[in-house]
């Protein structure tokens, strides 16, 4: 079904039904697939034929998730893997060689800061940042081995933007490969290829769950490089489960109405707290105080589900908020039906000095609020009661 709206595609993109003819598609649980006979055999692994092998390579489950990720994203071809990580990591293996350089945004996950710094350099890759407020000087650090151009936007957790169409162009101009890390936005919100993204990853594990039950990555875009990406995976082994994949597969059904509504709740406790006297500070792609806000309204539909605050008083003025929420989860995850609270500076990013926290955008104060679904009235209570003990 070639549907323009991406709620149906979400819903009716499905697998050949079996024998059986169900109405939801049923789990593969199978680590292999037999062949008729030794001629298709030989086909399969010489890939005369696009057909199951071994679900370390491909399996039905995982082939309907990916495929329902490609349409929303507008992708040629994808893969999907056990964690965002997972994806992150292969994505780069798979299209660096030794030698090979990346401009990449100062402000990205932890664990992608952590590949950048620590393990890609033993195979003499290396990485110059560019700070989301300055992205007139990426040109400046392009250099003749640059291969790859890398943002993530919204930027975790500081919920800044970058604009897609200007890396776009920037990567363009320069043969550049641009990787997108869409995680904060999902594929309803914002499709990064439309911007000239070449790769669009996520961490599945988040809002395309939505739910907080199992982990998952993909990545998605051109089909030379998704090739290279399934190769490289097909001999390191780091493949989605059938279970996973038919979880998020499912997930995807009701994607938008529940990003729909994460968004409206998001929206509401960001005016709440831009108005509070113990904050700061705001962040809220959807916010007009944001300073990138006309860049988020041009390429996201909606804010998301991510706000940023300061709390005034620092590091302990966090940990004392974090100290007396009640309903909210205290939880490194976010993107679930349940609100949860971070601080990253005593928490996720307390391993960094307070100079690269600050590169980043994390402040001594900042609190991540991953607003959940539900009555945001609660929500807000929960946040009031808390910051009525910040002093």
């Amino acid at each position: 079904m070639n549907s323009q709206h991406i709620e149906t595609q979400a819903i009716r993109t499905q697998i050949e039904r079996s024998s059986f003819l169900e109405h939801s598609n049923p789990l593969y649980l199978t680590s292999s697939f037999i062949f008729e006979d030794v001629e298709d055999m030989r086909a399969s692994f010489a890939e005369e034929k696009q057909r199951n092998i071994y679900s370390r390579f491909t399996n039905p489950n995982t082939s309907e998730f990916v495929s329902k990720i490609c349409k929303l994203e507008s992708a040629e071809d994808g893969y999907a893997f056990a964690t965002g990580m997972s994806a992150v990591f292969s994505t780069f293996a798979a299209l660096l060689n030794s030698g090979d350089h990346i401009v990449s945004s100062r402000s990205i996950f932890g664990s992608t800061n952590s590949l950048f710094t620590k393990f890609l350099p033993k195979w003499n890759i290396e990485t110059s940042y560019f700070k989301v407020n300055e992205i007139d000087k990426i040109e400046s650090l392009i250099q003749p081995n640059t291969k790859v151009l890398y943002a993530e936007s919204p930027t975790n957790p500081a919920v800044d933007i970058i604009d897609l169409e200007i890396l776009g162009k920037i990567a363009k101009k320069h043969n550049l490969i641009l990787i997108i890390d869409n995680c904060f936005a999902t594929p309803y919100l914002q499709q990064p290829i439309k911007f000239g993204a070449d790769l669009v990853i996520h961490s599945a594990t988040k809002l395309i769950d939505g739910q907080g039950r199992v982990l998952g990555g993909v990545t998605v875009g051109r089909a030379d490089l998704v090739r290279e990406i399934y190769l490289f995976a097909r001999n390191t082994g780091p493949a989605l489960s059938p279970f996973n994949a038919w979880i998020l597969s499912k997930s995807l059904e009701t994607l938008v109405v529940r990003v729909d509504r994460h968004c409206e709740n998001a929206l509401k406790v960001a005016e709440f707290l831009e108005n509070h006297p113990k904050v700061n500070t705001v962040k809220y792609p959807f916010l007009k105080s944001h300073p990138q806000y006309e860049i988020a309204k041009k390429q996201m539909k909606l804010g998301g589900n991510v706000v940023a605050f300061e709390v005034k008083g620092g590091v302990d003025a966090g940990r004392t908020f974090l100290n007396s929420i009640k309903m909210c989860s205290l939880s490194a995850n976010l993107g679930d039906t349940r609100s949860i609270v971070t601080h990253p500076a005593s928490t996720t990013h307390s391993k960094l000095s307070v100079e690269d926290r600050l590169e980043t955008g994390i402040t001594d104060g900042l609190i991540r609020v991953s607003v959940g679904l539900e009555n945001v009235n609660d929500i807000i209570q929960d946040i009031t009661q808390a910051l009525e003990n910040v002093d």
